[in-house]
């Protein structure tokens, strides 16, 4: 099971230069890897992230109880 918190975390190093880790760790490869290399969409998608984050851990842990069901 994954954690906001963790990706919360994981989102805070955007402001440090290494966006969409945070994307990696809520199984979303591709998107991650284009917000690593535009820099969160120039930020403007890094912040719409903080509101999204809840919904995409949420999807990812759905997931996994239905994988493991």
């Amino acid at each position: 099971m994954k954690s906001s918190t963790n990706a919360y975390l994981l989102w805070l190093l955007g402001l440090v230069g290494f966006c969409g880790i945070h994307r990696f760790y809520a199984d979303k490869p591709i998107s991650g890897i284009i917000w690593f290399f535009t820099g969160g969409l120039c930020f403007i998608g890094q912040f719409i992230d903080l509101f999204l984050i809840p919904n995409m851990i949420d999807d990812v842990n759905l997931k996994y109880r239905a994988l493991t069901k």
